[in-house]
């Protein structure tokens, strides 16, 4: 949607609302919602909001990059604190994504970078600007890059009040059995699924196809290929639309990267490919896979252990990784293989490389940033990979593949003291997310768990 045809469909009466969102430190999005009048007068006749632009959008407080989950701000960060009294930064609208809400009729939404006030630089720690960043970086060498995100999610039918006061224990999922591609199964979701497909088709979020995952209740939904910065924000607005029709409909559903010990987690399966004048940089005029694809490759995997940060960001995120899970727990690569942490999939201008490694809870703008940074250092440094793990990589030498960071206490170290994360997002960066995480490390620590009670309530 254009400011003009925005203008058209509020002069109309057709929209009357305007979210300005962006997203948080834990890729959530926050906001305001605007009378859709006053949007359109602070618009400059060009439509242009660049970062110099102090008429066009909103104001929120910089606390929200401080506060944790449950949106109590928190101590130990550089970025604002009390001491320098939580002042407020710019949220100045991305018009390029501006669109229609078909989800929440009567509303548009429009993506937002986040400036300083006093100066009208993008704040660094926004995850957009890291992001924006890394992208930046690419350019350099004459490229840039396109991505998919694969998200699973269980669906549930109690809605989020009943399962907030059930404690989330309990609930009762949209389906019981295993459903990987079952059409009845995912039949019985479809009042819900199907009316998140037309939503986000008719949002300007194009949509592939839907089908049933591996666990109880367990479904995917993937949105088109596209460039990499609209990719995350379209990731996030995913995510957000189908919460918002869950809840509309009654019923929940859940991203997190692992809701329930013996079922499947949700992952959020990264593919990633380089482009160059209009042409995939990763495949050669013979159809076989560049020298670019190798370097990048190389330099993605290699870089996995300190940017784990990026790529799994709760403690939750941590309890996907299991031998036979469909999760990786090695960082190997193979042409079509669900075993490892990165596959080569597709043909000629399809083939891409795929990342396993996150989980439905990922930070999208945080993983692509560190995906392309550590694959730009891999180009940089004509890095190769080690050979194609042939066979089960869950029964591999750890040694031989590298084993993944396994808690995110081991995460959090390797990428405060990594010189790679320092180099590619900057020390700011590093700071802001290591302390939280730090921040979820603590809460988990201090927490009294249903498991507890179960193993020692009685036995102690």
């Amino acid at each position: 949607m254009t400011p003009d045809e925005l203008r058209r469909l509020v002069s109309a009466r057709e929209i009357d609302t305007v979210v300005l969102a962006f997203c948080d430190h834990y890729g959530r999005l926050l906001g305001k919602r605007l009378d859709a009048d006053f949007f359109v007068g602070t618009l400059s006749s060009t439509g242009d909001t660049s970062a110099g632009d102090t008429s066009a959008g909103t104001h929120v407080c910089d606390y929200l990059f401080t506060a944790d989950m449950e949106m109590e701000p928190m101590p130990g960060y550089r970025f604002s604190g009390w001491d320098s009294g939580y002042g407020d930064v710019h949220l100045v609208p991305d018009l390029a994504t501006l669109r229609p809400a078909a989800w929440a009729p009567g509303s548009a939404w429009v993506m937002c970078d986040v400036a300083r006030v006093d100066t009208h630089d993008l704040v660094p720690i926004a995850p957009r600007t890291v992001l924006r960043r890394s992208i930046e970086r690419l350019a350099r060498h004459g490229l840039t890059a396109a991505a998919g995100s694969e998200l699973e999610f269980f669906v549930y039918t109690n809605s989020y009040r009943d399962a907030a006061e059930r404690g989330y224990a309990g609930l009762d999922p949209a389906g019981w059995y295993l459903e990987d591609y079952h059409l009845l199964q995912g039949a019985r979701v479809e009042p819900f699924v199907g009316t998140a497909r037309r939503a986000l088709r008719d949002s300007g979020i194009a949509v592939e196809s839907s089908k049933g995952e591996w666990g109880r209740g367990q479904h995917e939904l993937n949105i088109a290929y596209t460039d990499v910065g609209e990719m995350a924000d379209r990731h996030v607005l995913m995510k957000q639309a189908m919460k918002e029709i869950a809840d509309a409909m009654g019923i929940s559903v859940t991203f997190m990267a692992k809701p329930h010990t013996e079922e499947a987690g949700s992952s959020g399966h990264l593919h990633v490919s380089l482009w160059r004048d209009g042409r995939n940089a990763f495949v050669g005029d013979d159809g076989e896979p560049t020298e670019l694809f190798r370097w990048f490759l190389a330099g993605w995997m290699a870089h996995v252990p300190e940017l784990m940060l990026c790529y799994a960001p709760t403690v939750n995120s941590y309890k996907r990784y299991r031998d036979l899970s469909w999760a990786p727990t090695r960082v190997a690569w193979a042409p079509d293989n669900r075993t490892v942490a990165f596959r080569s999939v597709g043909v000629g201008e399809h083939l891409r490389i795929e990342c396993r490694i996150p989980g439905a809870d990922v930070n999208p703008y945080l993983a692509y940033a560190a995906a392309i940074g550590s694959g730009v250092l891999g180009i940089e440094q004509r890095l190769e990979p080690p050979p194609p793990l042939d066979g089960d990589a869950y029964t591999a030498d750890p040694g031989a593949s590298g084993a993944l960071p396994a808690t995110l206490e081991h995460a959090v170290e390797r990428f405060r003291s990594s010189t790679v994360a320092r180099d590619l997002l900057g020390d700011d960066v590093v700071e802001h997310y290591t302390r939280a995480a730090e921040i979820e490390v603590d809460a988990a620590h201090r927490a009294v768990t249903d498991w507890e009670r179960h193993r020692y309530f009685e036995r102690t």
